[in-house]
């Protein structure tokens, strides 16, 4: 018997042995350091041929590789990383992509850093400093500037991970996700002073299944945008403010525009934004449609304008006046917001005259103005509304 025993343990550690010496024989994932393709972490040299060259060789590998970017600051110019690529790349980033001084120096393009026609990517850590500053002040002037730049542009890029990265002053949108499906943003700062033009932080477009979570929006513009063909939208525990708000549309500005459908905000909360939660159209004939839209669970901490609809925008009067929306809002619930309103009016529904609002649902709403209860207006629109209602529902 213990000669059985002795037999089927030395059996046992014979295995063991084959399946640890079988994990060590595996391959290591291919890591390429930009250093080592000639990026200097001086934040003076251009290092945007090493980062290109790193990322050709990631790209081409067979197997998934890794891209890394030490500590340091990493001079980049317009910057295209092309797929597709055999495998999944990651971008390691513990230190600070920066952007040139010079504004023109990033030309007409409209990107800084570019991602496209890539399946499984992860982006991960490190700053980005979009130099934004002396960009601004040229749109303030009134003089000929470059159409400008967004910091980080995912455009046609499916399976997308971007988790814990900073950005700062950038001169246009911090990250915009066009054409892209299974995203996953998680715990991203964005960050540019309040009266910096165009500054979103983060744009949807075009783009089906996208979640973004754990993530500090501060910003001279939307904390979140939302585009046209934009389908199934998960935005949770979310800080916004300063900012404009988390803003559906605008929308509507051509006739042939598809819809956004299935978005949800729930768990955020809004300080001293211009708006909290907003649907914007231009009061201009559209297909186009925004539905199966829920915001809950939010906290209002001294927000012009908590919740609004406003389906009349048309910014200095030109190309819509004494047109209406086209745009068709239905099913849209607006449920436990609470907090503050920087002005009195705290709710605003101004929908389309010739396309009213469908299915609104307001429940648990207490929004009060200098401890007193806000107002709220209505303009073409059909709903329901129940518990606890201040102000007064004008559904």
């Amino acid at each position: 018997m213990i000669r059985v025993l002795e037999t089927t343990l030395l059996a046992i550690s014979c295995i063991l042995c084959s399946v640890l010496l079988g994990f060590s024989d595996a391959a290591p994932t291919p890591r390429y350091n930009v250093v080592k393709f000639g990026a200097k972490a001086d934040g003076k040299s251009d290092c945007t041929e090493a980062f290109i060259k790193a990322w050709q060789s990631a790209c081409a590998n067979p197997n998934p590789a890794t891209i890394y970017v030490p500590k340091g600051r990493y001079l980049l110019r317009n910057t295209n990383f092309r797929g597709p690529c055999k495998r999944k790349v990651t971008f390691l980033i513990d230190g600070t992509l920066v952007a040139p001084e010079d504004y023109n120096a990033l030309g007409n393009s409209g990107f800084w850093i570019l991602f496209n026609h890539v399946e499984n990517l992860v982006v991960s850590g490190g700053k980005l400093d979009g130099k934004g500053a002396a960009f601004w002040n040229c749109r303030r002037s009134g003089k000929n500037c470059p159409p400008g730049a967004r910091s980080m542009t995912f455009n046609w890029v499916n399976n997308l991970v971007v988790s814990g990265l900073t950005s700062v002053n950038s001169q246009l949108s911090h990250l915009v996700i066009n054409t892209c499906n299974n995203v996953v943003v998680k715990n991203v700062r964005l960050i540019a002073p309040d009266q910096s033009p165009n500054t979103d932080g983060i744009h949807v477009e075009r783009s089906t299944g996208v979640t973004i979570n754990g993530c500090t929006l501060q910003t001279g513009d939307d904390c979140i945008s939302i585009g046209d063909a934009t389908y199934n939208l998960f935005i949770s525990n979310i800080k916004c403010g300063p900012g404009h708000g988390v803003s559906i549309g605008s929308l509507g500005q051509k006739v042939d525009e598809k819809g956004v459908e299935n978005v949800t905000l729930t768990n955020a909360i809004f300080s001293g934004s211009d708006n909290g939660v907003r649907i914007k159209t231009w009061a201009r004939p559209s297909n186009g449609f925004v539905r199966n839209v829920v915001f809950q669970n939010i906290v209002m901490d001294r927000v012009q304008n908590p919740i609004i609809i406003d389906q009349n925008y048309c910014p200095n009067n030109q190309g819509c006046p004494g047109q209406t929306s086209g745009i068709k809002i239905s099913q849209i619930t607006y449920l436990n917001i609470n907090g503050t309103s920087a002005t009195p009016e705290a709710v605003t529904f101004d929908c389309s005259p010739s396309n009213p609002c469908r299915g609104i649902k307001f429940q648990d709403i207490n929004l009060t103005y200098k401890n007193m209860a806000a107002t709220s207006s209505c303009k073409n629109i059909e709903g329901t509304s129940s518990g606890t209602l201040v102000p007064e529902s004008c559904l």
